[in-house]
């Protein structure tokens, strides 16, 4: 195949990475506008925003067992369809709102659309993974870093896009999100016509079930979990059906891939490494989806908030591409062990109340990125480089692994732990406000924890907007419109229903404008302190991975170095690693 085939395939492959992280980067930064445009909870954005990821999940597992069968080109297809038709769905959900299907028909129109984006992001990572391991056999590691740095760079490019348009003002959310439409197109058309390699374990002769023997019944039971939490709720209750057969369903499919493999128990060293890529996706992408929101409420500035986001993701792009030198000096597993710790630090010097200002806040998220930076290409590096036999088959299920545990608990929870720490703080100080600004249901994230009642962001969303005006009318200027009240005129001028928001402004006229001095300090204190408390407690998962990489330093060390292996026939030369490991056996 020829060099500049092989090269076109990769950038492109480098797009599709550009594309989920500007999607990423973009729902992150509209997300507040979707709570105070429907009255969502942080809870409930944090659900819609799991979406972005948890589907990822499922078919970056569900594409790995076909990807070395049906070959790369065709899934490239499916996925290009799944992120157009994601685009469109999500743009949808204000029509849905202001028709009569109301706040729930526009929950459903951005929950499918995340979620579809998520299935096109999992398809193309079913590919990409394993064709830049195949067209660079001998510095896998290294070259998934490059590839991965795709997904800064759309994070960047994502937030360049919000940046602008708050400065000009008056772009709504729906134009933001149309323009990630732009990097699908680029990618789509660079990869059609072009000639896809086969996989090194295609390419010798390893069939499908001895790559499932590689993963083995240990391994995907890591797997089998989250996607039986997925299936118990989210899927199951959403048909109607008890959540509890979900766990059957799984149960179900971890027996039938048992019995494809004879019951092989794999390795355990890959199910530790998916259990570790499990806490990667919480840390990492759990805390992208939040970061912003939470820098906004923190530093009370849009704009800073957004360029302190684009700062942390500028530095993991370009750090990514000296991931090779980095790894040559101490090890792959040494490079995520130090990120790991690193990781820690950062998030627990984001949850200081002292790091309140742009300066600090910009300190602490540097430390933050650099210590995220290396996790998730570099342990799919490892997977390879030990676990080539297990093909697509065995990079899909880490990647899916880690983007499940991402959707299904990573967005979530950190969402929970906004709600719970806010609310809690808001009815200490004063149980009047608390009750003005608590959402009216209770909503369930995750079986294991309590229900409890967030902030209702629609209220917040009112309460900031009329602060926001006083400001301004102090400065000398004019008085504005509530936005609400002009969303409003707007509905009745197309003749379209308007209870919700015809409720919500009863509400504040009655009881939100009468105590909006008073309630307005103790509602943002309470958000702030939620964000904060959220950071901190999510700095466990970070240094619970510094363990796990430090029992994989001693166990390598125990059993001679770590050690790359390559099926194509050629030592992998590149990749000579140093400190306390050995030089990679042949192929």
């Amino acid at each position: 195949m020829g060099k500049l085939n092989d090269k076109i395939l990769f950038w492109a492959s480098f797009l599709t990475l550009i594309a989920a992280g500007m999607g990423a980067s973009i729902r992150g930064d509209i997300l507040n506008d979707w709570g105070s445009q429907f009255g969502f909870t942080q809870s409930e954005l944090g659900k819609i925003s799991g979406m972005g990821l948890m589907g990822f999940g499922l078919t970056i597992i569900f594409f790995s067992f076909f990807a070395d069968v049906l070959g790369y080109g065709k899934l490239m297809v499916v996925a290009f369809l799944l992120h157009a038709a994601a685009v469109l769905i999500t743009l949808a959900a204000p029509f849905a709102y202001s028709s009569a299907l109301g706040k729930d028909g526009a929950y459903k129109c951005l929950y499918i659309g995340q979620l579809l984006f998520s299935f096109g992001n999992g398809t193309c990572e079913a590919v990409i993974n394993p064709l830049t391991a195949t067209l660079f056999p001998k510095n896998k590691t290294h070259w998934l870093n490059i590839l991965h740095a795709g997904w800064p760079g759309g994070l960047v490019l994502g937030t360049i896009v919000s940046i602008l348009f708050s400065s000009i003002g008056g772009i709504g959310w729906t134009v933001r999100w149309g323009i990630v439409l732009a990097p699908v197109l680029i990618y789509g058309l660079l990869m059609l016509g072009r000639r896809f390699p086969t996989s090194e374990a295609k390419e010798q002769g390893i069939r499908l079930p001895e790559m499932m023997s590689q993963v083995g019944q240990v391994g995907a039971a890591v797997a089998a979990f989250l996607v039986g939490l997925y299936f118990t709720t989210d899927i199951f209750p959403g048909l109607g059906l008890p959540g509890w057969l979900g766990w059957v369903a799984a149960l179900a499919l971890w027996l039938a891939f048992g019995w494809v493999t004879g019951f092989r128990l794999g390795f355990w060293l890959l199910a530790f490494l998916y259990i570790i890529h499990a806490m990667v996706g919480y840390v990492e992408l759990g805390t992208d989806n939040w970061i912003q929101d939470i820098g906004k409420s923190v530093l009370n500035n849009r704009i800073a908030s957004n360029a302190a986001f684009m700062w942390t993701n500028i530095l993991m792009f370009i750090l990514r591409f000296f991931a090779g030198p980095i790894v040559h000096k101490i090890s792959p597993i040494g490079l995520l062990f130090c990120s790991a710790v690193i990781g820690t630090g950062g998030l627990l010097l984001l949850g200081l109340p002292m790091m309140n200002t742009i300066p600090l806040w910009m300190v602490a998220v540097t430390v933050y990125g650099i210590g995220k930076t290396f996790y998730w290409p570099t342990m799919l590096g490892v997977i390879s480089e030990r676990f080539p036999r297990g093909g697509a088959l065995a990079l899909g299920f880490s990647g899916g692994v880690g983007m499940l545990s991402a959707g299904l608990l990573g967005a979530p929870l950190i969402g929970y732990s906004q709600d719970y720490a806010a609310t809690g703080q808001l009815e200490k100080e004063s149980r009047s406000t608390y009750e003005r600004y608590k959402s009216a249901d209770l909503k369930e994230t995750s079986p294991f924890l309590p229900k409890i009642a967030g902030l209702d962001n629609g209220k917040v969303g009112v309460l900031m907007n009329y602060e926001a005006n006083q400001l301004e009318v102090h400065k000398g200027e004019q008085p504005k419109k509530l936005e609400l009240q002009t969303d409003l005129e707007l509905l009745h001028q197309q003749g379209k229903p308007a209870e919700e928001l015809e409720k919500r402004l009863h509400w504040w006229e009655t009881e939100g404008l009468p105590n909006a001095d008073r309630d307005y300090p103790l509602v943002k204190d309470a958000q702030v302190d939620g964000g904060k408390t959220a950071l901190t407690w999510t700095a466990a998962v970070p240094a619970m991975m510094a363990v796990c990489y430090l029992i994989l330093l001693v166990y390598f060390r125990a059993v001679g170095g770590y050690k790359a292996e390559v099926l194509v026939g050629h030592a992998a030369e590149d990749e000579e690693f140093t400190g306390g490991t050995v030089g990679p056996s042949e192929g």
